[in-house]
């Protein structure tokens, strides 16, 4: 998973890579060259007082560290380029991905699981990706230079290099097996975390109204403590690594100073080139933690790059068609033939043989008890989620064989729960026809009665709005929310229960107000309230998944015992008729 999600996002790329193999390559080969030079310099210049031979040998270290700075500072420039650059293609193609998805898909993952992904998931393989570009290419060149410039100075100690490396291989590596498992569970309970906070976030004015903030506290406490705790596993994991590595480096050092000085001592080695083979394990062993280092991101990385490639790798219910059509009659018409809905995996299929039409000019009214599929209805119409038998048809074309731009030109749909943007009346309103004039705006609050109100908020259309539409009351969201679809002026009008947060008064009048407005339009309301649908064309009554009844407000009175029902329980029969 790993590497295929790098190969995927890294390919653009390669000259940056390339510019950073090559700095590194140079720059590692001549910081190998410095403990040779100190070597001469020990042994010849020191040694015989030669004070020429060590300035000039100096000089050559000072022109060679020169070089190993400015390769190391262009390594880590195009490295980091090409790491930050690997982060937004990443997040880029994430949320591409997730905007081509269903609302069955997004369900799926849960929103706080793909922000999860697109924040957390993606900083730690970009963070992989700028560590290797800085120590991935210079830790193998110096382990193995190392090694055969070691065994140049002296081969006597070599069999110190084929103790203290595997030692120091096998203890690093014991702990970042341990850590593979810590990792994915610390993804997991950043998730959960996620997830808490969001509810808890949105769902404020109902903890609130329960009481039920000490009960919210102790489920955020229990899954923070439970992140805390796994971080804490990992910490103590990775704390371990820094000492080991360096009981292992002092050790190494100290029998490189007892066993080469006794090799000095007996003539078999020179000063110079037992420093220059203690610099040389040093490296060694530094190259071999930088791998070390690297590997213990390998296995976080990796769990984050399977949780990524999950969402890349999903693909959507709802697909647009090979070849779409992209023009359509002007008749505003919508038409259901034969419906069925069925979510996977579920025994009964939620909507069955639902056939009806929509026509310009007409309002189509949707009613039924909670759980009879009137939402999931409406949703069929923009393919929100597709139907798995049967068609929907606007204006004689299937939904799903129209272009999307086209098919959501012609629809407006103000959703069960309205959502506004951060930003302002006139941004959120424009959302519906960003060429909007703001005649055209005022006229679209005139209508949903939401004039009066944005009159007296401070700035008029520019008053800001705060994310979701918090600073505004449920009933001003619907409002704002109806006007953004009047803004638009589509076809079909989609209605999901958008009346249900205004009073009886308001709920009239802005009735009254859009007959006029989408007398050239195809209306369906899915409405609560029987109240807010006597006048419609024709009300479709929905039972369980099913057509019950079909017909206007007094057809149905007489020929429909479930809608009887439903306008009992809300008025008497006299007040009805």
């Amino acid at each position: 998973m790993l590497n295929r999600l790098l190969r995927t996002f890294l390919r653009p790329y390669r000259k940056e890579l390339t510019a950073v193999l090559v700095l590194q390559l140079v720059g590692t080969i001549a910081s190998l060259y410095l403990p040779s030079l100190n070597a001469d310099i020990i042994d010849f210049g020191v040694a015989k007082g030669d004070t020429g031979y060590i300035l000039s040998t100096g000089g050559w270290m000072l022109s060679v560290t020169v070089l190993q700075i400015v390769c190391s500072v262009g390594a880590v420039y195009f490295g980091a380029r090409a790491a930050m650059s690997f982060g937004r293609d990443v997040r880029s193609g994430i949320f591409h991905r997730v905007g081509e998805f269903s609302a069955r898909e997004v369900a799926g993952f849960g929103a706080p699981s793909l922000i999860t992904r697109t924040t957390n998931d993606v900083q730690q393989v970009q963070l992989l990706v700028a560590m290797a570009c800085t120590m991935f290419v210079t830790a193998p060149i110096m382990c193995i230079g190392g090694i055969v410039l070691a065994l140049k100075e002296d081969v006597g100690l070599s069999w110190l290099l084929l103790v203290c490396v595997p030692v120091l291989l096998v203890a690093i590596g014991s702990i970042v097996m341990r850590m593979v498992p810590q990792f994915r569970r610390m993804q997991e309970r950043i998730d959960q975390v996620n997830r808490v906070l969001r509810e808890q976030l949105s769902g404020i004015r109902v903890v609130r109204a329960f009481v039920r903030e000490r009960a919210e506290t102790h489920r955020f406490a229990d899954a923070n403590t439970t992140l805390t705790n796994t971080a804490l596993r990992v910490g103590r994991l990775q704390a371990l690594i820094f000492p080991t590595v360096m009981l292992i480096l002092n050790a190494s050092s100290v029998a490189v100073l007892w066993f080469g000085a006794h090799r000095v001592d007996a003539g078999e080695m020179q000063v110079g080139a037992m420093t220059a083979f203690l610099n040389y394990l040093l490296q060694i062993l530094m190259s071999v933690m930088m791998a070390t280092f690297i590997s213990t991101m390998i296995p976080r990385a990796a769990v984050c790059a399977e949780r990524i490639n999950e969402v890349l790798d999903t693909e959507p219910s709802v697909t647009p068609p090979s070849a779409p059509v992209r023009e359509l009659r002007a008749q505003a018409e919508l038409e259901f033939r034969g419906v069925e809905f069925r979510y996977p995996g579920a025994a009964d299929p939620v909507l069955r043989n639902i056939s009806f039409r929509a026509e310009a000019g007409k309002t189509t009214a949707i009613i039924g008890s909670t759980g009879t599929g009137k939402t999931t209805l409406l949703s069929l119409i923009p393919r929100l989620i597709d139907v798995t038998d049967g068609s929907v048809l606007v204006d004689g074309v299937d939904v799903r064989e129209l272009d999307p731009d086209v098919l959501m030109s012609r629809i407006g749909l103000v959703p069960q729960k309205p959502y506004l943007f951060t930003g302002t009346v006139a941004s959120n309103l424009r959302y519906g026809n960003p060429d909007a004039t703001e005649e055209e705006l005022w006229q679209a609050l005139e209508i949903a009665q939401a004039r009066d109100f944005v009159e007296e908020m401070p700035g008029g259309l520019d008053a800001p709005i705060a994310q979701g539409g918090t600073n505004v009351s449920g009933g001003q969201r619907q409002r704002l929310s109806i006007a953004r679809a009047l803004v638009s002026r589509p076809e079909i009008y989609l209605f999901d229960d958008s009346f249900s947060a205004l009073d009886l008064a308001t709920d009239a009048r802005l009735r009254a107000a859009l007959r006029p407005h989408t007398e050239q339009a195809a209306v369906v309301v899915v409405a609560q309230r029987v109240s807010t649908i006597l006048d419609a064309d024709q009300i479709i009554v929905l039972d369980e998944g099913t057509i019950a009844g079909l017909g206007t407000h007094r057809e149905l009175l007489e020929t429909c015992p479930t809608y009887v029902e439903i306008v009992q329980s809300q008025m008497n029969i006299e007040e009805a008729a």
